[in-house]
């Protein structure tokens, strides 16, 4: 079943959960004075329901669309009567009726002749004289919804990029427009060329007036939201975030005040404490899968999935250097060792590859090549003579640094995901896919302690505090967990992330406990204890 949960603004509570759709719900829309909520089906369910706010319960249903036509995907109420609503979306516009009495709701077919079109976006007058579809060819077509039938369609030629994703009607007449490229225009029918338009970054998914419409809010497919003023038609950006899976997080050296994270083609560093943007690096068409600042914070290194290290400059994003084929598969893991020196390198083959940092040299160290498969995690020790590093063929290895050659093998049935040194820096704690939390003896490799870390799904992410009494783990079960290390017991859990944690960070003073997750989300968390 899919749910519609109905909530309390002011109050932020939840008031009521409308179970009757099967899969997916495609759009909701409110009746203009509150009394009714109109919701639509995914394809599989195909139906729209009406439901009574007071009763909190459904009045009727209907299939949401004739049988020789596609699925119904966009809904909008009428805005002056709460008893006439349009549904449209792949080759059909209807235009419902209801009949509360009869507890019936009664569809008319819209007529546009010889057109047919995917709608992508609705927009209705304010005195619900026209309603107006964007379509996926990039046109505006112009309905009436009394006599059901097309009043005119445009624009005749520059049609709109990757289709019409949002229109909003304005109460001074002419409409707001939005396109799949991130064009927003202010347009009139019937011709629909655009009197006013700015380009926005990326494709248009909603477009929200403020009072009259002289100023509006606009949000993107590449997470941004922007205010605009209508007289001048300027943006704002006021609101930011990843808009793919966050791949990483890291603290410059011995400072919580900020931040980066990785995902896709961005590096972004931000203010931790006012969760403000404060430089975003993009290499475009590339994915990074890790990075890790230098001790002396004069650089950001990064790793990325062309095989490539790239370092920039943390407060202008300048481009320092970059190692080219680092590595055959793609560069997956990274870490820097303290005396700003030496970069350590894992790859989607598992070599492992020290590199030597010079003023204006890198050069290749050492090619460790012992891993079968791609290295997911390193941590150097903080003498920089040791380092670990974590990989996905089920092993853990100690490398000395000093002689460049292996110390030690950890073997388990998992692939690893995370590793850690505890502080004293004679153990290390590893985590992965079979949801285990391992203690390791760094001399001999042996298995101290085994604790469950999770019921469900692999654990992607762990950190230990700078005393190492406390660590914290985060996964596929999206809880942050924060554990005694010594009694192995989680002390608090944290819930908030609605997608797969992929990694996690505690902020230098443990003031914060950063996690990222899969679906883009960064969460500051307040670190229980007080050091």
């Amino acid at each position: 079943m899919a749910d519609i949960i109905l909530w309390d603004y002011k109050k932020r509570e939840l008031l009521a959960r409308l179970s009757l759709h099967k899969g997916k719900i495609e759009a909701l829309a409110f009746s203009p004075n509150d009394l009714y909520l109109v919701s639509l089906g995914g394809p599989d369910d195909g139906s729209v329901v009406v439901w009574s706010i007071a009763k909190r319960d459904a009045i009727c249903g209907s299939p949401a669309a004739g049988l020789n036509v596609g699925n119904a995907t966009h809904v909008i109420f009428s805005r002056c009567r709460d008893e006439m609503f349009v549904t449209a979306g792949n080759g059909t516009i209807r235009v419902w009726e209801l009949d509360l009495p009869n507890r019936k709701i009664w569809p008319t077919e819209c007529q546009t002749g010889q057109m047919k079109r995917i709608v992508m976006s609705i927009g209705m007058a304010d005195d619900d004289s026209f309603f107006y579809l964007g379509t996926t060819t990039g046109d505006i077509l112009k309905m009436n919804p009394r006599t059901r039938l097309l009043t005119d369609a445009g624009p005749a030629k520059d049609k709109f990029s990757l289709g019409v994703s949002a229109i909003r009607c304005l109460k001074m007449g002419g409409l707001l427009v939005g396109s799949g490229a991130g064009l927003l225009v202010f347009c009139k029918s019937p011709s629909y060329k655009p009197i006013k338009k700015i380009q926005l970054q990326g494709g248009i998914t909603s477009i929200t007036l403020r009072g009259e419409g002289h100023q509006f809010f606009v949000g993107t497919e590449e997470s941004h939201i922007y205010r605009v003023n209508f007289t001048d038609f300027k943006e704002t950006l006021i609101a930011t975030c990843h808009f793919d899976a966050v791949e990483d997080i890291v603290f410059p050296f011995g400072t919580a005040e900020l931040f980066a994270t990785c995902a896709k083609k961005d590096i972004r560093v931000w203010h931790t404490l006012s969760n403000r943007e404060l430089l975003r690096i993009t290499v475009p068409n590339m994915t990074c899968h890790g990075i890790d600042f230098m001790k002396d914070g004069k650089s950001i290194i990064s790793a990325w999935n062309d095989g490539k290290i790239r370092a920039f400059a943390p407060e202008t994003g300048r481009l320092m250097y970059v190692i080219n084929s680092a590595h055959r598969i793609g560069v997956t893991a990274i870490a820097t060792t303290s005396d700003c020196k030496r970069v350590i390198s894992g790859g989607g083959e598992g070599e492992v590859r020290v590199w030597q940092i010079g003023c204006q040299t890198q050069k290749l160290e050492e090619a460790l090549k012992e891993h079968k498969s791609s290295v997911s995690c390193i941590r150097v020790k903080k003498n920089n003579e040791e380092c670990v590093t974590a990989s996905t063929d089920g092993t853990c290895i100690i490398w000395d640094l000093v002689r460049l050659r292996r110390n030690q093998m950890i073997l388990a049935n998992t692939l690893f995901q995370c590793v850690c040194y505890h502080p004293e820096e004679f153990q290390i704690i590893t985590s992965g896919t079979d949801r285990k939390i391992a203690y390791w003896e760094v001399f001999d490799g042996s298995v101290i302690r085994e604790l469950e870390g999770s019921l469900s799904g692999s654990i992607n992410g762990m950190d230990i505090t700078q005393e190492g009494t406390h660590f914290v783990t985060g996964g596929s079960d999206h809880l942050v967990k924060v554990w005694d290390y010594n009694e192995g017991e989680v002390t608090h859990v944290g819930v908030g992330h609605s997608g797969n944690i992929t990694r996690i960070r505690i902020s230098p003073g443990n003031q914060y406990i950063v996690s990222v997750s899969a679906d883009g989300a960064i969460l500051r968390w307040k670190y229980p204890y007080t050091s």
